[in-house]
């Protein structure tokens, strides 16, 4: 073999080896979108492309019913048919009302950055059963929600509604869960949030979502959907 055909060789073998460790390098875009969550600087959790032509906001509250009621019907609908698709970047805040409302988001947020949205599901499937159980509190219970530190607040409320047995079902200990409740980071980006969507956005009620910037003024699934189709259109 003469030496220039050896030198040809070699230089495509470390050609092909440059493409190889580039293919490698590469980031792979996740089989499903919703794979993807990030935290925003806001702390909000934020799932789905980054490029996707939507980008829709949730404001929520756990003691809301309605809220509840979106989640059991659009919560999948919304995953499956936009968010895995690319279609739309999904980004929930949390508007708190009360004490319980946030015990129920501090407890969302315990685990990895990934649980959050089973965590979210999870509160909101067992709302009838825990929110009567703050319906039928005693005097002296309520009373003792609002006293102490925020966490110490939040660990009555737990343990009096079952949100403490709720969670301890996805396989959280009772050390991993005061955690959660003691995080006075959790508790100020969840404070935060609330204060943006009551003074900066103007939200009155929830759920309440924007789409691209815009509020809806839809609460529904098949509104929501609706106005997610329009705005894939270009509409």
């Amino acid at each position: 073999m003469s030496a220039i055909r050896v030198a040809i060789l070699s230089i495509a073998a470390l050609a092909g080896s440059a493409l190889a460790i580039g293919a490698a390098a590469a980031p792979a875009k996740p089989a499903l979108w919703s794979a993807n969550i990030s935290i925003t600087p806001i702390g909000a959790h934020l799932v789905g492309n980054p490029n996707a032509k939507v980008r829709m906001v949730e404001y929520f509250s756990y003691t809301c019913s309605h809220c509840a009621d979106f989640s059991k019907l659009g919560d999948l609908p919304l995953k499956a048919q936009y968010i895995d698709k690319g279609l739309v970047l999904f980004e929930y805040r949390n508007l708190v009302r009360d004490p319980v409302d946030m015990t129920a988001a501090l407890l969302a947020r315990c685990g990895t950055v990934g649980a959050f949205a089973g965590n979210h599901r999870a509160i909101f499937a067992a709302q009838p059963v825990w929110l009567d159980k703050v319906v039928k509190a005693s005097d002296a219970q309520k009373t003792s929600w609002y006293q102490g530190t925020t966490g110490q607040r939040a660990r009555k409320i737990a343990a009096d509604t079952g949100l403490f047995a709720v969670m301890q079902k996805r396989g959280y200990t009772a050390a991993a869960l005061n955690a959660c409740l003691d995080s006075e980071v959790a508790q100020a980006e969840i404070t935060g949030m609330t204060n943006i969507a009551l003074n900066a956005d103007r939200v009155r009620g929830t759920p309440a979502f924007f789409i691209n910037g815009r509020e809806a003024g839809v609460t529904a699934w098949p509104a929501v959907k609706t106005k997610l189709d329009a705005a894939l259109k270009g509409s």
